[in-house]
């Protein structure tokens, strides 16, 4: 998801540290919403199979969400969490189809009291609720449903809900720690007027006579909570397959139908092109079991998994704009890119805490300098990537605290983008850079992550300890400085305004001529000839690299 690209857009300067906002107090709320209580803890998730329907006229849901779930201890506590936000409510859950069990409400948390249940045995909770649906009022920028109408009026639905939480929409366990191993299905009860369009694969569809049809799609593969989505409207379906690295991938572009002759002439251009470019750098897409679709809706895009969200006016660039000031980012389309780009990022490696999204936000908008790369070369790759950088705020820090569901600044983006190219910069080896970049989403694939994961894979996969240069960028707002000055033959530099241990090597280059060096905190010096010294140009290191470079005069 791109929620912060508008103020990107509208950033025209660089911002350096700025006064950072006072942290409200935490409260039980954000608690048992952010971590992984008692109530959490003893089960695992392996299956959701959800049931809606929506009554388009009176914004009202009937649903039912039957959660399979594994007993991981022995002895476990005395409730099971789920999480259901208002306005809706549960009415009954009933254990196994046979046992009606006892629950309380304590916000948007619900304790439900099973038994003692053995360990390594598999359950089912069928939970029953209903209620008027939390409308998104700015979707995809906050969550909720979106009831709304196509160019002609006729009812179109759908719902967007990344960080305010599934939950918003129906019965979960809400964290990101607990993917359903064995995928998810989604049946949508709706008017035999629209078609209804879910996350993987139909699995059928069934005419119930008075006027109402069900429709039901599941994926085999884990999922985000947040990612299983429903669409429903008047669409038309077109097919295509991609033969990419593990063989015939199933393609479905699902319009609405006057969208279908600008769909079929657009979309599968740029999906065809996405496609090389990632799975070049990133390796197979990682859901070819559940096949890939694009979906008309109303709002912008999301990154739904096997199942993109699509709302870009069939044109170039983010809706007409360029977020990097380049015109790099008018040669295609934001939301395929982008939102594509999260299959790998986001949907296939899943961050297992909020506080980490940037391992969803980072390395997917960094995707998109690949994606030029791939197409246009690195220039246009390096240009691209330094105009982002006007979107940075430096407001607060990238990584927020812990088991409280609390997201950090939205440089979670660009600066995060621009962190994972300063290290690619630095290694000089894109075979390497491209091994890790695959080496990641095979390592972690279908898997959820910490931060640290991540930075230790860098690490052992560069050779070098970048965690002091993800600490940098990811928990504070400063722009490290590096002071340099030439003397004679030598070149002296060292990092300022930086954490202490910040390690990040510069790899200097032109067309004819480079250098590595290695700042610390403490002055070194490099003997350097004449064509290594022109290279300690503030303009084009700071070109290369998201720090701040500022020559010093000799001693």
């Amino acid at each position: 998801m791109l929620k912060f690209f508008v103020s990107f857009i509208c950033t025209a300067t660089f911002v350096t540290v700025t006064a950072q906002p006072k942290q409200p107090p935490y409260t039980r709320a954000d608690t048992l919403r952010g971590s992984i209580t008692a109530g959490r803890a003893w089960w695992n998730v392996l299956k959701y199979d959800i049931t809606v329907q929506p009554d388009y006229a009176n914004k009202h849901l009937l649903g039912k969400s039957s959660i399979t779930y594994k007993v991981l201890q022995d002895k476990h506590a005395n409730t099971l969490q789920l999480d259901l936000q208002e306005p809706l409510a549960i009415d009954s859950i009933v254990l196994n189809n046979k046992s009606k069990l006892n629950f309380t409400k304590e916000g948007n948390a619900w304790h439900v009291q099973p038994p003692q249940q053995a360990k390594g045995s598999v359950q089912v909770i069928d939970v029953y609720y209903q209620g008027q649906v939390h409308e998104a009022k700015r979707a995809p920028w906050d969550g909720g449903w979106t009831f709304t109408t196509d160019s002609l009026s006729r009812p179109w639905m759908t719902v967007t809900c990344q960080g305010l939480g599934a939950s918003i929409w129906y019965p979960c366990k809400d964290h990101q720690s607990d993917e359903p191993d064995n995928g998810a299905s989604l049946t949508m009860i709706v008017p035999d007027t629209l078609v209804a369009v879910a996350n993987g694969r139909l699995q059928s569809k069934t005419s119930n006579g008075k006027g109402t049809a069900t429709y039901t799609w599941a994926v085999v593969s884990p999922i985000n909570n947040y990612d299983i989505i429903p669409y429903i409207g008047k669409y038309v379906n077109f097919k295509d397959l991609y033969n990419g690295e593990k063989g015939q991938l199933d393609i479905d572009y699902w319009v609405l139908d006057y969208n279908l002759d600008k769909a079929k002439d657009y979309l599968p251009k740029e999906v065809n092109s996405m496609l090389q470019a990632f799975e070049h750098w990133f390796g197979p897409y990682p859901f070819y079991e559940d096949g890939y679709k694009l979906i008309d809706v109303p709002h912008t895009g999301m990154e739904h998994q096997s199942a993109v969200a699509y709302g870009n006016w069939y044109k170039p660039g983010y809706r007409g704009r360029d977020g990097s000031g380049t015109g790099w980012g008018l040669k295609w389309d934001f939301i395929v890119i982008h939102e594509s780009g999260h299959e790998w990022f986001g949907n296939n490696i899943t961050s297992n805490d909020l506080a980490d999204m940037w391992i969803h936000e980072g390395f997917t908008n960094y995707s998109e300098t690949l994606y030029i790369d791939y197409l246009w070369g690195s220039h246009a790759a390096n240009a691209y990537n330094a105009g982002i950088r006007r979107g940075i705020r430096n407001d607060k820090p990238i990584i927020p605290d812990y088991n409280i569901n609390a997201q950090g600044s939205g440089d979670m983006y660009p600066k995060a983008s621009n962190m994972i190219h300063a290290i690619r910069h630095s290694i000089n080896n894109d075979t390497l850079f491209r091994s890790i970049m695959r080496g990641l989403n095979k390592a972690f694939y279908h898997k959820t992550v910490d931060a640290a994961e991540i930075k230790t894979f860098f690490s052992k996969s560069t050779g070098f300890n970048c965690n002091k240069v993800f600490d940098q960028y990811l928990t504070t707002t400063q722009i490290p400085v590096l002071e340099y000055y030439t003397s004679s033959s030598k070149v002296f530099y060292r990092y300022s305004n930086c954490i202490k241990g910040f390690n990040l090597p510069l790899l200097l280059k032109d067309k004819t001529s480079s250098i590595k060096i290695f700042p610390g905190e403490a002055w070194k010096s490099s003997n350097i000839t004449a064509a290594q010294s022109a290279l300690f140009n503030k303009a084009a290191i700071e070109s290369m690299y998201y720090i701040t470079a500022e020559q010093k005069a000799a001693n």
